[in-house]
């Protein structure tokens, strides 16, 4: 089930709803908020609950361990256990195939592939176990004595199958003690609505271009096709996944949970380690928290640490060279900042830092798309014209031009919804009666208006998936 199926939004949404709110204990809202969280999480394949119930029970166990034997090498031995759990279920399911392959490959085997499905959701719900282990263990969060809260908080369906990934601590007394008031319900309806908007609207509009421009040989686009496709493709996975994360946050509030911010307008950055600051944040301070400050090569070696972050960044994302790549560019890049410091950083003019950042950052998603499937990572060379081929590329073409102006509304809205300027905008009408009244209304209007023209754009829709899904 996608939070962007019409079943979902009016008839899963409806009746949850009133169920949730019929009843004001926390104990019986959370039993049906388990109860609906395992239905959403099974509803594509029954299957997929038993790795995540044995992965629940498993850690609710070894946390309780770990508390017991706190401070001995027991507790340390439990922490193990769990890290081979979790992190084996997930390579298990996630990485067999990739690593099959690559052994027949460096050694002429013909080792065949087992084709593991992989189940929604746990490259996710994994980090979130691992983030409640290692904290139970260094003392930040006390353990969670009763099952069915844990349950509740690994399961919980709008961050299950695609993020933010929420540390214990942030729901850790909500999970016991929540009341959601009417604001909250109003402002998480808000925000689920702009977050579908983002998806439906926006996502799906962007990737329709994207599929049709690159559906082509890619080796004869003109330079300017590669950057305008690329450009639309990034700007496709930003609304697609903060699309979806606005959404989980939005279905959190109303049910009385505060999720941390994922996405703060990221392609405003004047430098890829403020992009990082403001991309994907629940992935990549959960490196920071429990991978980069781990002295595995011990502090002479840091940016050991640093590389081994962004290897797993790019990894995390799939079983693909090409992500691994992705990850290790950005991680070049974010070490190169370091080694020039942020005073220095700071003294060169800001338009120029801003293009250095888009430019380092497009390519990224170019490598991001450019995998086997989709061509091979040397059609990156079209970037710069192929000017290492005998040949080369045009500088522009009839079809980029063509297809710029066809869509140049959706392309705008794209462009000006991905800056702090409506934020920026309800700020300054917040000042006075006048204003906060427009806000008010065009909010109600806005929600209207979005949630209609999206719910009409899927009524023919067959496939509607998120990009994240897949990781």
């Amino acid at each position: 089930m996608k939070f962007t199926d019409l079943f979902f939004v009016y008839i899963f949404m409806a009746a949850l709803i009133p169920i949730y709110f019929i009843g004001r204990n926390t104990v019986y809202r959370n039993v049906v908020l388990i109860a609906f969280s395992l239905i959403f999480y099974a509803w594509s394949n029954p299957l997929w609950l038993i790795p995540l119930l044995i992965s629940i029970f498993a850690n609710y166990f070894f946390g309780l361990m770990i508390d017991k034997f706190r401070g001995t090498a027991k507790a340390k031995m439990f922490v193990a256990f769990s890290l081979i759990l979790s992190l084996g279920m997930l390579v298990a399911f996630k990485y067999t195939d990739f690593f099959v392959t690559n052994i027949n490959a460096a050694f002429g085997t013909e080792i065949p592939l087992p084709h593991i499905a992989l189940p929604i959701g746990i490259s996710f719900y994994t980090f979130q176990i691992i983030s409640y282990i290692m904290d139970v263990y260094w003392g930040k969060v006390a353990v969670q004595k009763n099952a069915g809260k844990l349950m509740l908080y690994i399961s919980l369906f709008p961050q299950l199958v695609a993020g933010p990934i929420v540390r214990y601590s942030v729901i850790e007394n909500e999970i016991t003690n929540r009341r959601p008031d009417a604001n909250d319900i109003s402002s998480g309806i808000t925000r689920f609505i702009f977050g579908f908007g983002k998806k439906v609207i926006l996502a799906n509009s962007l990737y329709a271009i994207v599929e049709k421009y690159f559906g082509t040989d890619l080796s004869t686009l003109s330079v300017a096709g590669t950057w305008y496709g690329v450009i639309l493709y990034a700007l496709y996975v930003y609304y697609d996944f903060s699309g979806y994360s606005d959404m989980a946050i939005g279905l959190g509030r109303i049910f009385g949970f505060h999720f941390d911010e994922n996405f703060r307008y990221p392609f405003v950055s004047k430098n890829i380690t403020e992009f990082w600051q403001r991309w994907h944040i629940s992935l990549g301070t959960f490196f920071r928290d429990y991978l980069l400050y781990i002295p595995l090569f011990g502090k002479r070696r840091q940016y050991a640490s640093l590389f081994l972050v962004w290897f797993c960044t790019g990894f995390w994302h799939g079983a693909s060279w090409n992500y691994i790549i992705w990850g290790l560019y950005f991680g070049i890049f974010i070490f190169i900042e370091r080694l020039i410091g942020n005073k220095r950083l700071k003294k060169v003019p800001a338009p120029i830092m801003h293009i250095y950042a888009k430019i380092v950052i497009v390519v990224g998603f170019g490598i991001f798309y450019f995998n086997d499937a989709s061509g091979g990572l040397p059609a990156l060379g079209t970037f710069f014209g192929n000017l290492v081929g005998a040949n080369g590329n045009a500088l522009i073409d009839l079809g980029t031009q063509t297809s710029l102006m066809n869509n140049i509304f959706v392309i705008c809205a794209a462009l000006l919804f991905s800056t702090p300027l409506v934020p920026w905008l309800r700020t300054k009408l917040q000042d006075t009666n006048a204003g906060q009244n427009a806000i008010g209304i065009s909010t109600i209007v806005c929600n209207a208006v979005i949630l209609a023209a999206s719910s009409i754009l899927l009524v023919n829709s067959t496939n509607n998936p998120f990009l994240y899904w897949q990781f």
